[in-house]
């Protein structure tokens, strides 16, 4: 028999065990336990059923121990469910009967097997640890929200889409923050609708969020409402960041935009070649026979002089046509050393005595014995061409035109600066001028792709293309390429300067 003082202990023990342990007739009635539940004291569990007091049932409960272990006589370890983990609510998996004699008195019940706990406890660490993981390293922004727009998940992504850290996003933020004006709530709207993906979800919802800095940002915002006993405790979203796909369509906007150009570039350039070849065989008769007249006939000195002047705009139009056909000659991005200077004067004399040049002033600033700069001919042609007519039309075909070409030595490059004297271009156009289709022409006057096409081709040649400009002050084009060692020997036209 043991002495009062251990059963005392041993009662203390049994107290003091954090796990419920209880003991009950065979007809599931209470008769002790070593916790209380629900607030309920020992007294009050006294005599009461085990499966209404810890279970709410009206029987016995499906995986009951004690049931099994009555049939048997034997103590009985139940089967474990799967799928549970919630470690204060394990149904009781071991019981043994108490005899008085032949006769079960009671039987001990355990809502727990050692084994099975540790198991489980090791399987909630592994889970967790494995989702705390699989959340911090997703792809896309995770953000989570209690009804109160607390933040409770905060993942890597996040941080670097909205420019917080998690301890910020914990602490300080509230989902309210990263919306502009008010658009958390049109997002709560859609959430609890039946048309966007079911109610409670929210699946592939285009929608702006503001940067800690104040950037919106655009993002494919995927949620959902997370539910408990059909109440809302709080939002789950997944925030991907669209800039880089709205980049790329930009891009390749931008590609076809100038493929469209250099195609239609090109088809003009294939009609400027046939038609100066047609010109070329009446031209040559037209000087042929104007110096035979003057070389066979004695002519008066009037005669002679209005001949000459024939002669000499006939060679005019052939010099023309000579510029044509180089301006129009397809070199397949081959680039070679040209000198930039006869580049220039190229275009000017193309250019120059058109109509709408008669009213304006062309003034050249050419640095002589420039570098060479590697380029492709006609790129280079269009793209001067571009610039040089867009100077001429802000000028409304009346002002002053400066080209000029000098060597940067703070960056080793060929400057050219193309100055006119128009009305200046407004900051809030300045940042869009080289964007495709943009322009500030009346509709069908422009199509808003040459200085797009010149941006191109300069990027294209390793250079820098820039505006300067104030209103009423003009626009300055700069741009500059990058050159060969070997040095121009003056500005006259050649094989090998172009």
């Amino acid at each position: 028999m043991r002495k009062e003082l251990e059963k005392e202990m041993l009662i203390k023990g049994i107290d003091a065990f954090k796990r419920r342990l209880i003991v009950v007739s065979p007809e599931f009635k209470i008769l002790a336990t070593n916790r209380e539940t629900d607030g309920m004291k020992h007294s009050e569990i006294s005599g009461k059923y085990c499966y209404e007091v810890f279970y709410d049932r009206s029987s016995p409960c499906e995986n009951c121990a004690v049931e099994a272990s009555m049939g048997k006589g034997t103590p009985t370890l139940m089967p474990k469910p799967e799928d549970s983990l919630d470690l204060n609510e394990m149904p009781c998996y071991y019981a043994y009967p108490i005899f008085s004699g032949d006769e079960i008195e009671a039987f001990v019940s355990m809502d727990f097997d050692i084994p099975t706990r540790g198991g489980l406890e090791e399987k909630v660490q592994w889970t967790n640890a494995f989702l705390r993981n699989l959340i911090r390293n997703s792809v896309d922004g995770l953000i989570a929200a209690d009804k109160k727009g607390k933040v409770l998940i905060f993942n890597k992504s996040a941080e670097e889409v909205f420019g917080y850290t998690e301890e910020e996003a914990l602490n300080f933020v509230n989902i309210q923050d990263i919306y502009p004006d008010k658009t958390e709530y049109e997002v709560m709207k859609k959430l609890r609708s039946e048309d966007y993906g079911g109610k409670g979800k929210l699946r592939g919802y285009n929608v702006n969020i503001l940067h800690k800095n104040g950037e919106k940002i655009p993002i494919n915002l995927n949620a959902s409402i997370i539910y408990e006993n059909d109440r809302e405790v709080a939002t789950i979203g997944f925030f991907h960041d669209l800039r880089e796909e709205l980049r790329m369509r930009d891009e390749l906007a931008k590609t076809q935009a100038q493929l469209i150009q250099a195609e239609k570039m090109s088809s003009v350039g294939k009609l400027a070649a046939g038609v100066a070849h047609q010109l070329n065989n009446p031209l040559g008769g037209i000087t042929l026979f104007t110096k035979l007249v003057m070389e066979e006939y004695n002519l008066e000195e009037g005669a002679k002089e209005d001949l000459s002047r024939v002669l000499k705009d006939a060679e005019r139009c052939r010099d023309i046509i000579r510029e044509l056909l180089e301006f129009s000659r397809q070199t397949r991005d081959l680039k070679q050393p040209l000198n930039i200077n006869n580049k220039i004067t190229r275009t000017l004399f193309l250019l120059e005595n058109q109509a709408i040049f008669q009213n304006i002033t062309v003034e050249k600033d050419l640095q002589s014995s420039l570098p060479l700069v590697m380029a492709d001919s006609q790129q280079l042609n269009h793209m001067l061409m571009n610039i040089i007519l867009n100077a001429v039309q802000a000028m409304e075909e009346k002002g002053r035109l400066t080209v000029k070409s000098c060597l940067v030595a703070e960056n080793d490059k060929v400057r050219i600066e193309i100055t006119d004297t128009g009305p200046g271009i407004p900051e809030d156009i300045v940042s869009h001028i080289f964007e495709p289709f943009f322009t500030t022409k009346e509709e069908g006057e422009g199509t808003g792709l040459g200085l797009s096409l010149a941006y191109s081709i300069v990027e294209n040649h390793g250079g820098n293309i820039g505006v300067k400009s104030k209103p009423e002050e003009g626009t300055t084009f700069i741009i500059d390429l990058p050159h060969t060692a070997k040095r121009s020997k003056g500005d006259e036209s050649g094989d090998e300067t172009g």
